[in-house]
């Protein structure tokens, strides 16, 4: 054997024997054999190939987009998600979930376990909304191991499919470099797109490590042949292997994309408008007993017009936003339900653990006050057009919603408000239940006795690596491939999977998201909403501030006020205070600082645009 070689098994030896048990795909064990001179005085030893613990289950998890708490029948709402319904009828349902408030820092804690700046996902992994500081490059360091690479160096295949969402712009060419794709991740295979958002007819297609051409059907679609065809190969070639499908559609992220046989099966269904809407939501959810029988519905945002107050146009084109939103969650959840139903056809269902999270942050508000449809130019984010405008311009498209080429459609911040029935304000919002609460569905039918369960223990996602690794009985290592690695900070669910009634665990969450932040601790939550002092579009505005001209922390009980209504700010300054002290010490602890703000992304992506030409004979 080569003396280098030598040398190098027996350093890695020495310093990481303990892990080799855990890391054996990737990297050799020590060699314990003999070399001899010739092979008859020698001795072979060979790696035995990892494999999962016997009768592992397969692991599923599901993420959508966009998508509020009072969307999907499931959690009350009025859109149809049979699926969804019919995965929690035969598991639990969990009303106190939260996410971080936009999609990429909770994609980073989903995959990690761990809070989205300690690796290093404060924002984006896009050029303007980046920066050169440890909570904020968007680049995931390789000590923060993800979901899939502890599955994979376990014994598990794994897989991806959809919206990713983490990988650095400047890396996203088929130049690479690649170790912050999803094959660089962990991932077996992947198929979907890199960025946050893409044209669901014709999307920034990847597989694997190469851009691709789309098919010209929607990506759903795709995406799910795809997540089928994966699971089918590999249990031909190993049926006792399990794997890992982490399936991320690109829904309900706009654009609002889909065939007109699932919209109008919601033709005229939302004719009452959005009022009418939150209160047959609110009353839904306390039947299905999601929220306290005594809760009381917040009043309607005051920036956001009645539904009787609306003109006939409006009320017409904003009706069909939400037709087209209700059929994308509908045709969404038919998707997911060919993945469920080739499992059942494969008899593997049984033995699948799939944890639903139906949204990656509260409903979004980039749709403003009167929808969009078509994408805008990059100097129109920065300065968009009037309300007035807007809505003369949407008039005029209103056939496009829907459609391949409403590559922008999103509905108006009532419906997202609506669709975040029984909370306040939206996505983005980081110091509101509304933009960080949303359910989590728990399904493993050969481990979860009962069947409908309703679960309302404080979660996060960072605790879903962690409630993974234990239900399958894998310890999270303390090394991947040579790298040491950084511990957890998520708190297992399993605990409560059998328990209604036990002891949330998970007692202190902060939540940051450009300047918006609030802190969790024992059932107390203290928030700071952010109002940017420029403008930006949706970004930083008022419209998720209680009090524009006099912006103060607030103070909730949750334990008694679930939704945030009543302010206790003034009657105790002084859990306030400890509160905020609090803020300040998981700042240093997890890289928040600096405090990175809408202010800031504003003027960065303003500084991105390119200069617009002057009309010919104007002069500065």
């Amino acid at each position: 054997m080569n003396n280098l070689l030598k040398s190098a098994i027996v350093i890695t030896g020495l310093g990481f024997s303990n892990a080799y048990a855990q890391n054996i795909t990737q990297q050799q064990q020590p060699f314990t054999g003999v070399v001899g001179k010739s092979y008859t005085d020698s001795k072979e030893v060979w790696t035995n190939p990892v494999k999962a613990p016997a009768g592992a289950p397969n692991v599923v998890w599901v993420l959508l987009d966009d998508v509020g708490f009072g969307a999907s029948s499931t959690f009350g709402g009025v859109i149809r998600t049979p699926t969804f319904d019919s995965l929690a009828n035969n598991g639990l349902r969990y009303t106190n979930f939260h996410t971080a408030a936009i999609c990429a820092p909770t994609r980073a804690a989903l995959l990690t376990g761990r809070n989205h700046h300690s690796v290093h996902e404060g924002g984006f992994s896009h050029v303007w909304a980046s920066y050169g500081f440890p909570g904020w490059d968007g680049r995931i360091p390789s000590d923060k191991g993800t979901i899939a690479e502890i599955l994979r160096e376990s014994g598990y295949n794994t897989f991806v499919v959809g919206k990713y969402g983490l990988t650095p712009d400047q890396d996203a060419t088929d130049a690479g470099p690649f170790d912050r794709w999803p094959l660089g991740k962990g991932f077996d295979h992947f198929f979907g797109f890199l960025g946050s958002q893409t044209d669901q007819y014709k999307p920034d297609l990847v597989e694997d490590n190469a851009h691709i051409t789309p098919d010209g059907r929607h990506l759903n679609d795709q995406i799910t042949d795809k997540a089928i065809s994966f699971i089918a190969r590999q249990k031909k070639a190993a049926p006792d292997k399990p794997f890992f499908l982490y399936y991320s559609p690109g829904a309900t992220h706009a654009p609002h994309q889909v065939a007109k046989v699932w919209s109008d099966q919601y033709k005229g269904q939302f004719d009452g408008g959005w009022d009418v809407f939150r209160e047959q939501v609110f009353n839904q959810q306390k039947k299905q007993g999601i929220i306290p029988a005594n809760a009381i519905l917040p009043e309607r945002n005051p920036n956001i017009k009645a539904w009787s107050s609306l003109s006939a146009d409006e009320k017409k084109l904003y009706a069909r936003f939400m037709e087209v939103y209700a059929g994308y969650l509908t045709y969404t959840d038919h998707e997911i339900g060919r993945v469920v139903n080739y499992l059942k056809e494969i008899k593997q269902l049984d033995n699948t653990i799939i944890m639903v999270v139906i949204g990656d942050n509260g409903a979004s508000k980039e749709g403003a006050m009167t929808g969009v449809i078509a994408r805008s130019s990059a100097a129109a984010l920065v300065n968009p057009i009037s309300e007035t405008e807007q809505l003369k311009l949407n008039l005029s498209q209103i056939d496009q919603i829907g459609t391949p080429e409403g590559t922008n459609a999103n509905y108006p911040l009532g419906w997202a408000q609506a669709a975040n029935t029984p909370f306040k304000y939206w996505k983005q919002d980081a110091h509101s239940e509304g933009g960080t609460r949303n359910p989590l569905i728990v399904f493993y039918p050969k481990g979860i006795k009962e069947k409908g369960g309703i679960r309302n223990q404080y979660g996060h996602v960072i605790d879903l690596l962690p409630t993974t690794l234990e239900f399958v009985g894998i310890k999270a290592p303390e090394v991947i491939r040579g790298i040491k690695q950084d511990s957890i900070q998520g708190t297992s669910l399993l605990y409560s999977f059998d328990n209604a009634k036990a002891i949330s665990r998970h007692t202190v969450q902060y939540y940051y998201i450009f300047g918006s932040r609030s802190i969790y601790k024992d059932g107390w939550k203290a928030g700071f909403a952010y109002k940017a002092s420029t403008t930006g579009g949706t970004f930083g505005t008022a419209i998720s501030v209680a009090n524009p001209e006099d912006n103060q922390w607030q103070l909730y009980n949750l334990n008694e006020d679930f939704n945030e209504r009543t302010d206790l700010a003034k009657k105790n300054p002084k859990k306030l205070e400890e509160l905020k002290a609090l803020f300040e010490e998981q700042a240093k602890k997890y890289n928040i600082y600096p405090y990175i703000t809408w202010d800031d992304i504003i003027k960065k992506r303003s500084a991105l645009v390119p200069a617009q030409p002057k009309p010919e004979g104007k002069t500065e």
